[in-house]
């Protein structure tokens, strides 16, 4: 009923930056939440960001001041910007978004998923 596609990913160097997006579709009334979470080779999925409908953030402290969540609610995307990138941030990045359906139900959305890499 409702999907996400995410953009962006890659490699980058440490130090770099990326930018990544999440567009969300289909059955939606309203959006609640939208965030990104993460998850390394053997470890557990793991929250970097999330902002809600007013605006408002919150973050991992491993990423506080380095990465940016920002959302469009006209759009019904959200952006996640990566500054100062280090090799422990390189997982598969997934976007989720939270709300209320067109047929009053709840719903909760996963992106695809996107690879970022951090090395030299």
């Amino acid at each position: 009923q409702v999907q996400l596609v995410e953009s962006g990913g890659g490699l980058v160097q440490p130090g770099g930056s990326l930018r990544l997006s999440c567009a969300a579709s289909g059955s939606i009334f309203s959006i609640h939440a939208m965030g990104w979470y993460r998850q390394a080779p053997e470890k557990q999925r793991e929250l970097v960001a999330t902002i809600t409908s007013g605006g408002s953030t919150a973050y991992a402290d491993s990423v506080k001041g380095r990465f940016t969540c920002s959302r469009d609610n006209a759009k019904n995307t959200v952006a996640l910007q990566m500054n100062s990138l280090k090799p422990e941030d390189t997982a598969v990045y997934y976007c989720n978004v939270r709300g209320i359906t067109t047929f009053g139900t709840m719903f909760q959305s996963w992106g695809q998923g996107t690879q970022v890499t951090v090395s030299s």
